[in-house]
């Protein structure tokens, strides 16, 4: 089967106008929409206050298993899956992340789904969208600016400019940024010292948006920044340079969530985009809880697999949120696990029964700790392709079953909701069987210590030995201990393996896990681990994405996926 481009689909589909589907779809007023244009909208916080009394939806978490270059679908699955609820006869919403400009250009490409099961304006959404990401990096560099501002007009907060911890970002990939000087050419130009840009989905303030409940609670939490330390050793906040009013404001329109439509015209959230092997990887608390309101099912993704966006999503998301998901959906392919049984990225659409039976281990460690360290039941989806064997197909299904969870074939990449209709059943089933839906199991207990958190996740979740720590960073989460003791991990390392090496496919068992730096998201609520080589700004692959991108004369894009 051919199936044309990604964008080309898109732009062939039929839209609904939003203020009507809004209206119509989800029972929103006209005031209650702001348009953004005839095919995407804001909803007004307004909105959510007024349906606080109405019993919430079921939320289903989609993940997957360890990335690979091939890709798994995590997201296609989720618009598909949406889809098909809706297609049974479910009131269904689909939450998701809005894609970043780094790996757009670089060399991940969009997020808003693939084939037929898309979400719609797919350009718009890749790009700009409605301006959030740019506002998050304006509030963030605002900040940055003050800081810099206070330090050049006197310092009356004594900060030390050896100290000063906010770097500034950029929704680029730009490896040259991550370490620069600023300051240079005299007094006029401030103080020379050294700084350096993260992206800005790892920004602390994309982690606020994402994570706060409210207009109040995210000036609240922008206040709680720690930018720095004086010259005595004391910490300086955002609050007292006076900056999260101003930041708030500027953020005042990307704390609403964005409302969008599928290529069957059922309605979607798209809303903040922190990513998932840097940050908490998940869409924002209000997006969330909106959907619920207004739907009766809520299909919404976590980053990358099971191990770091899933583990977020339940340790920090629905920590901080009081979020009680009803099920999970694992996704997988038989090429994904083909490159987990050691097959070469080149060859992975060859039939190869052997390979799929060594990578399988990565899917079973996947669906173990979903099942027994998440607590959630759950679906394994394989996303179908056309190179996949009747005998991979079975002999995957029989391992599934065998541990116990519902397996189910999807095609709705090739055939939207239809495609999708088992695994909407199975999923829906799933929820029935298990009845209300309960608090989900944590993989550490919130009391305790921070050094010990790490280490939980790292030996339950990664199945790691030895969990080591740089001297520098057993101080400060000693020092942090006492305030933040109580606050959730966030794990920053690679996306492709259970291990800090991204070579190390299928389940690795004892490897080292080594912590070389810690950052403390006051704001967030969380304290950042970055293991191994994990960089906070990306670099870009030798061939981007960017080159494959395009604008006729008439203002038709072509090159994105």
């Amino acid at each position: 089967m051919v199936i044309q481009p990604d964008i080309v689909i898109a732009q062939q589909a039929k839209l609904r106008r939003i203020m009507t589907l809004g209206q119509e779809r989800l029972g929103l007023t006209e005031d209650e929409l702001v348009p953004y244009g005839h095919y995407k909208a804001k909803i007004a916080l307004s909105a959510l206050a007024q349906r606080q009394s109405r019993p919430d939806g079921h939320l289903i978490l989609v993940t997957a298993i360890s990335p690979t270059p091939a890709g798994e679908g995590k997201t296609t699955t989720t618009v598909g899956l949406g889809d098909a609820l809706n297609r049974i006869g479910k009131n269904a919403l689909i939450c998701l992340r809005e894609p970043s400009l780094g790996p757009v250009f670089g060399v991940k490409g969009g997020a808003a789904g693939g084939g037929y099961a898309q979400i719609i304006p797919m350009e718009d959404i890749n790009l700009h969208f409605t301006g959030d990401f740019h506002a998050v990096a304006a509030a963030h560099n605002l900040l940055a600016a003050l800081i810099d501002n206070h330090v050049h007009q006197g310092n009356a907060l004594r900060l030390d400019a050896r100290q000063i911890v906010w770097k500034r970002v950029v929704d680029m990939n730009d490896r040259a940024l991550r370490r620069v000087i600023v300051g240079l050419g005299g007094v006029p130009n401030g103080f020379s010292r050294e700084d350096g840009f993260d992206i800005v989905v790892a920004s602390e303030v994309m982690a606020i948006l994402c994570l706060a409940s409210s207009l109040k609670d995210l000036k609240e939490r922008l206040g709680r920044i720690m930018v720095g330390y004086t010259t005595e050793g004391q910490p300086v906040f955002a609050s007292d340079l006076k900056a999260q009013g101003a930041m708030a404001t500027l953020l005042k329109e990307a704390i609403q969530p964005n409302l969008v439509q599928t290529l069957e015209n059922n309605p979607a959230l798209i809303h903040g985009g922190p990513f998932a092997n840097i940050a908490h990887g998940c869409n924002s608390v209000i997006a969330t809880r909106a959907a619920l309101k207004l739907g009766d099912y809520v299909v919404t993704e976590a980053g990358f697999g099971a191990d770091l966006g899933a583990e977020k999503f339940i340790d920090i998301k629905c920590r901080l949120a009081g979020l009680h998901p009803s099920a999970a959906v694992l996704v997988a392919t038989i090429r994904a696990l083909r490159y987990h049984g050691g097959v070469d990225k080149n060859r992975l659409d060859q039939p190869d029964l052997p390979a799929l039976q060594r990578g399988w281990v990565n899917l079973e460690r996947h669906l173990e700790n979903i099942q027994q360290h998440y607590g959630l039941p759950c679906v394994v989806a394989l996303n179908h392709f056309g190179h996949d064997t009747e005998e991979e197909v079975e002999w995957l299904r029989e391992q599934v079953e065998r541990c116990g969870a519902p397996f189910v074939v999807a095609r709705h990449w090739a055939e939207g909701s239809a495609g999708a209709e088992a695994l909407a059943h199975a999923v829906v089933a799933e929820i029935e069987h298990h009845g209300k839906p309960m608090s989900p199991s944590f993989v550490y207990e919130a009391t305790a210590p921070l050094t010990d958190k790490i280490t939980i996740i790292a030996q339950k979740i990664y199945r790691a030995g030895a969990v080591t720590f740089a001297p520098h960073v057993i101080r400060k989460l000693e020092n942090w201990q006492q305030d933040y003791g109580d606050f959730p991990v966030c794990m920053a390392k690679t996306q492709s393996s259970f291990s800090t090496d991204p070579q190390l496919r299928g389940a690795p068992e004892g490897h080292s896990l080594h912590v070389r730096e810690v950052r403390l998201a006051r704001g967030a609520g969380f304290v950042v681990a970055l293991c191994g080589d994990m960089m906070t700004m990306p670099g870009l692959p030798k061939v981007p994405a960017a080159e494959a991108v395009d604008i006729d004369a008439t203002g038709r894009v072509s090159g994105l996926f």
